[in-house]
């Protein structure tokens, strides 16, 4: 096996989901499907140089801020998320028509992440002229403390907050869910 060879193997072992034989077999099939290869490794450069984070929601762009930031006729409410990649999912239902937030995270003190260690203060500082909070995260034990952390931070500000319904079944993520469970619990909210 060659150098280069093993080098692709143990960055393509970096992703999520992927382990050592997963790798082998990516680069065996790349090797034989040398355009797709091209195509592939053309894409990653690409969304290197465009893509970036919001920097008024930290959701996914190619333009700052975003479409949604940007987007005046949206619902003066604040959907909070942990991950980017929650923003679509929930865009995709066609219910929620508000803003959004991406925390970065969640409240671990296991893992050594505190409330400075996630965008909590820019949260706070988008608040202005809001109606509602709808806090979106995770069913998970950490992702349930910081939703109990945000309520109690929003709710000295005095505004309103929800917690999407429990369509979502606990342990699971919001970027895994089908689009009518994720309908059903923003549907479902209740004020926290």
């Amino acid at each position: 096996m060659t150098e280069s060879f093993k080098k692709l193997i143990e960055s393509l072992e970096a992703l999520p989901s992927i382990g050592k034989k997963t790798a082998r077999r990516i680069v065996f099939y790349l090797l034989k499907k040398r355009e797709l290869a091209e195509k592939i490794a053309n894409g990653i450069k690409e969304v290197m140089e465009k893509v970036r984070f919001c920097s008024v929601c930290g959701g996914i762009t190619e333009e700052d801020p975003c479409k949604i930031c940007r987007d005046e006729k949206r619902e003066k409410k604040i959907c909070v998320v942990e991950d980017p990649m929650d923003i679509p999912v929930i865009e995709q239902t066609g219910v929620y028509h508000g803003y959004y937030h991406v925390l970065g995270g969640v409240i671990s003190p296991v893992d050594g992440i505190g409330p400075e260690d996630l965008r909590i203060d820019e949260l706070m500082e988008r608040l202005e002229g809001m109606e509602e909070v709808i806090i979106a995260t995770n069913p998970t034990a950490e992702g349930e403390a910081t939703a109990i952390y945000l309520t109690h931070r929003l709710k000295e500000k005095g505004i309103k907050v929800t917690r999407i319904a429990r369509g979502l079944p606990p342990g699971s993520s919001i970027d895994l869910a089908d689009s009518i469970t994720l309908s059903r619990a923003l549907e479902g909210r209740k004020e926290l």
